[in-house]
């Protein structure tokens, strides 16, 4: 995650860009054609400047530029906000994001491409794509090709200018030098520190809440609103009885309540009950006020508009914390998404931190692939995942790419033990996923541990400024272990 002060739009207008830059953004832009291609859904992102009334202006633009008829997720019902039943040339904006999800023909998107740089208010466009679940339950490298599910075809192409890009990393190491006190340290590695020798028992506590310290801290995340955007929660789980649960789904046809396993076991990692109905405990949050956003439906996918309608959601309920352990894999020289690059930006300012697993596409030690998306957005926490020995997960993708996509921190992310959807009760599976969570449930108690003041940004760095160093690259590993106040 990098420092958003120099590069957030909020309060200030960028330039408009020109139609051939917004076309050509990312390499995913509007040359796909009028069908889908792998990968992704036929809709588009559309993203316009911040200010008062941008998500009004670009309603109009789009409907004067495009003939694209938007509205507000504001003023639509929860169904609606589903996507699936968009007509052609319709669209939604989320206003928190100023973000708009459009269905319309590359044909039109382009002529709203060349009305751009009439002032518009319209910044880049993108093709949405599929995300899926980002846990990883199989027992060898073979499972690897299919860990998102359907594999997706990803753009090569940069699409960012590379002065723009260097001088943007040269300034995000600076300032994790400064914010750490880590100058002078070898390049990708960080600070040594002892490695736990031995298996640890998990009588009363899962060895994640162990090595985090969260075992130890007298803060719970009370006060504190998470979002969990994932599959749904089993909201008739024993262990979630009585608790204070606030659902949502976006998935058209689907109940919040989780047909898939995957959401109840993050939700529960993240904010967890203090005393399960049966040992370990495994939550870190426990007096959290957990937000569920069903984005990924019970087959354990979902769209970017989803997501965005996720955070939306979340932002406006006054979440601090999204966990978002899903993702779409990435290729080596493949740049991060510009519109959830601006989200998470936006998302900050406004004091909502969002944290994304990693991927699980690696095959170590002979394979370490990228960080997936949106995980690959500098503005977003990549987690990575490690094992009860804090090596790496040989699945944990690596910030391999020069373009964005760096792992952040670390947390337990190999046998970790969570709640699942009735009658099994109880799961322990792997992936990036699985850690996410818990840097999600972590922050919340530092959080709680500031009184309330450190959010958005400054939460980011003082989880970074906190984790204990590991002697593993920081290519893999990002700053270390996630640690609890």
């Amino acid at each position: 995650m990098s420092n958003d002060s120099e590069r957030t739009d909020s309060g200030r207008r960028r330039r408009q860009p020109e139609a051939e830059e917004i076309n050509q953004l990312n390499g995913n832009g509007l040359d796909g054609g009028a069908e889908p291609s792998a990968g992704y859904t036929g809709r588009y992102l559309v993203l316009f400047v911040e200010g008062e009334g941008a998500a009004e202006a670009g309603i109009r633009a789009l409907r004067d530029s495009a003939g694209i008829r938007a509205v507000s997720a504001a003023e639509m019902g929860p169904e609606a906000l589903t996507l699936e039943a968009l007509g052609t040339d319709e669209g939604v904006v989320f206003p928190q994001l100023n973000v708009a999800v459009v269905n319309a023909p590359p044909a039109h998107l382009r002529q709203m491409g060349t009305m751009a740089a009439r002032d518009t208010g319209i910044v880049a466009m993108e093709r949405e794509r599929w995300n899926f679940v980002s846990g990883w339950n199989w027992g060898s490298a073979d499972a690897l090709p299919t860990l998102y599910g359907a594999r997706a075809s990803a753009p090569t192409a940069a699409g960012v200018a590379p002065e723009y890009l260097r001088a943007y990393q040269a300034g995000v190491n600076a300032t994790i030098d400064q914010a750490l006190g880590t100058a002078g340290l070898t390049a990708g590695t960080t600070a040594a520190a002892p490695v736990a020798a031995a298996p640890l028992a998990e009588t009363d506590f899962t060895w994640g809440l162990q090595v985090t310290g969260v075992t130890a801290s007298r803060f719970s995340g009370r006060g504190v609103k998470v979002a969990v955007l994932d599959t749904g929660i089993d909201l008739d789980h024993p262990d979630f009885i009585g608790r204070n649960v606030v659902a949502q789904s976006f998935i058209a046809g689907q109940a919040v309540q989780d047909g898939h396993g995957h959401g109840t076991h993050c939700a529960g990692t993240a904010c967890g009950p203090e005393q399960p109905s049966q040992l370990p405990r495994y939550g870190v949050a426990y007096s959290a006020d957990l937000f569920v956003g069903k984005v990924l439906s019970n087959q354990g996918s979902g769209t970017d508009g989803q997501i965005l309608a996720g955070i939306d959601w979340a932002i406006t309920n006054g979440c601090a914390i999204v966990s978002m352990s899903l993702g779409a894999p990435t290729v080596a020289g493949q740049s991060f998404s510009r519109v959830f690059e601006t989200v998470a930006q936006r998302a900050l300012a406004k004091g909502t931190l969002i944290v994304a697993a990693a991927g699980n596409e690696s095959a170590r030690p002979g394979t370490i692939n990228p960080v997936a998306h949106p995980a690959n957005c500098p503005s977003i926490l990549a987690v990575a995942a490690l094992d009860s020995q804090l090596q790496v997960a040989f699945f944990s993708c690596g910030g391999v790419n020069p373009q964005g996509g760096q792992v952040d921190i670390s947390g337990p992310g190999v046998a970790v033990r969570s709640a699942w959807p009735r009658p099994t009760l109880y799961r322990t599976i792997n992936g990036t996923s699985m850690a996410t969570p818990h840097v999600a449930g972590i922050a919340a108690l530092h959080i709680e541990a500031q009184q309330g003041v450190m959010t958005g940004g400054v939460l980011g760095w003082l989880l970074l400024q906190s984790a204990r160093r590991l002697t593993l690259p920081g290519r893999d590993v990002g700053v270390g272990l996630v640690q609890a106040p």
